[in-house]
């Protein structure tokens, strides 16, 4: 689908998010022809400076996010021309004039305001657009989580918004959808019929959805110390996953019909109560420990942290579905900083075999397992039992593997391209409607309250492995392991 001549516009457009990756991906984007040619870039700072000033900007903080192999000095000029900057104070409603001034007043002209600030700027960033005359019905808002901190104020920023745009006018963007793996289990899903009579409770242990990093907070401890992992990582990313495992088949592949089955998977989810909260949510938090060798600090001595903060960076939740499909299936979610490994992986487990006929000592019987792997190599791998050679009936897992860089030589696209095209296209369906948003939180809010009445610390585990022992008892009761753990030695 071709994409029409558009002004786009990045408000925190000097920030580390548009310099590391909306930048590079729109440069992507130019080299493979995507871009119309008179469509242009325009990035918010607060800094007085003329293009050229900001151009240079560019040339150090984001060209070299960008892979060497793919720069050509060329489509880089040509790149950089289409970018202007525009000195703006987001709170400043006067300011706007100078946006007015910088944008094309051509109706044709699709206008994209992409606001990569704190959500606290969302509110005056729509009423100054509206007082300018820049919220019309051809213009687009993309949203940046966080996507508010609680129910209340994800429904606050949804009312804010919507004052002035509609919701076929809002992308809320998580960039986990736009990763071609989350795009396969999709097509894996609803374009092979292999799956789906299996794809239920009668035939499903468990599922397991596991982002892990080997990453501290970094120079973020002033951001993640009001957020934790529950509300940076398992409320959007980990959640949106989930939705898309046990969704119903939808009647298309339209944004509406993929986004009513991923709320009704969400409304369907068991409610937890406070004596359920304690069996069923692990909280932890990193100390000092080793990542690949390398000593590292606890979170509580990062730069600039709260040396009492009791802010989670792990945490570990046995999700239920109260649907006819699902019910008696456990979902486990699990997210954590500085973890024994970088990774992001959904794992379906199948119920072991109802009988089985090889009983010898040697026989290493493992239930069947569909991995989902989505970071760092994207790809899917399937563990079948296989007899080994020779005299017996030895059996062994076998994986039968698909590695998509491997599979398909054309260039892989990154997750902020395919959501910036779809934005541009006004393609709705990897984005958020405002009643998913809040049912998340509705979810998602009896813990965080749970947790501040419980006024306790977060459990303690070293940096470098996988979390707190609470994470393993927790699955162990229903006699689990997480798969690094139930992983056979071949």
């Amino acid at each position: 689908m071709a994409i029409s001549d558009f002004d786009l516009v990045f408000f925190g457009g000097t920030g580390d998010l548009a310099m590391r990756k909306l930048l590079p991906a729109l440069y992507a984007r130019e080299r493979a022809k995507d871009l119309p040619a008179t469509a242009r870039i325009i990035c918010i700072g607060r800094d007085n400076k003329t293009d050229a000033d900001f151009i240079q900007v560019v040339e150090q903080q984001s060209r070299p996010h960008i892979s060497s192999a793919t720069l050509d000095a060329d489509i880089w000029q040509r790149f950089c021309s289409r970018i202007h900057y525009v000195q703006l104070d987001a709170n400043k409603p006067a300011d706007y004039s100078r946006l007015v001034t910088a944008l094309r007043n051509d109706p044709q002209i699709t206008r994209v305001f992409y606001l990569a600030t704190p959500p606290t700027l969302f509110s005056s960033i729509c009423d100054a657009l509206a007082q300018s005359g820049l919220a019309t019905p051809n213009a687009r808002v993309v949203l940046e989580k966080p996507l508010g901190h609680d129910l209340a104020s994800a429904k606050d920023i949804n009312a804010q918004v919507g004052r002035y745009f509609s919701e076929s006018q809002i992308f809320r963007i998580d960039h986990y959808l736009g990763k071609e793996a989350v795009q396969n289990l999709l097509a894996l899903r609803f374009a092979n019929v292999l799956f789906e009579p299996l794809w239920r409770r009668e035939w499903i242990s468990d599922v397991q959805i596991t982002i892990a990093e080997e990453l501290g907070v970094g120079g973020r401890t002033g951001y993640y110390d009001t957020s934790g992992a529950l509300r940076d990582m398992l409320q959007n990313h980990l959640l949106q996953l989930l939705c898309i495992v046990a969704m119903e088949p939808p009647v298309s592949n339209s944004a509406d019909a993929v986004r009513d089955e991923k709320l009704k998977v969400l409304r369907s989810l068991k409610r937890f109560t406070p004596s359920t909260l304690a069996m069923n949510v692990v909280r932890g938090q990193y100390r000092a420990g080793h990542v690949n060798g390398v000593p590292v600090p606890g979170y509580r001595k990062e730069e600039d942290a709260n040396p009492d903060s009791r802010t989670e960076t792990f945490v570990a939740v046995k999700a239920e579905i109260d649907t006819w499909r699902w019910a008696g299936v456990p979902f486990y979610l699990r997210t954590g900083k500085r973890m024994a490994d970088q990774l992001a992986e959904i794992v379906v487990r199948f119920k072991s075999v109802p009988h089985s006929i090889f009983v010898q000592p040697n026989s290493n019987s493992q239930p069947n397992c569909l991995v989902i792997r989505l970071q760092p190599d994207e790809g899917l791998h399937m563990n079948l039992m296989a007899k080994t050679p020779g005299d017996g009936m030895r059996l062994k897992p076998v994986e039968l593997e698909m590695d998509f860089r491997e599979k398909f030589k054309t260039p892989r696209m990154e997750a902020y391209e395919r959501l910036l095209l779809d934005v541009l296209r006004g393609q709705l369906t990897l984005f958020m409607r405002s009643d998913e948003l809040e049912a998340a939180w509705e979810w998602v809010e009896p813990i965080l309250e749970y947790w501040e009445q419980q006024e306790t610390d977060p459990i303690p585990y070293s940096a470098g492995t996988w979390g707190p022992a609470a994470a393993s008892a927790l699955i162990g009761r229903d006699g689990l392991q997480w798969r690094e753990e139930a992983l056979p030695e071949l």
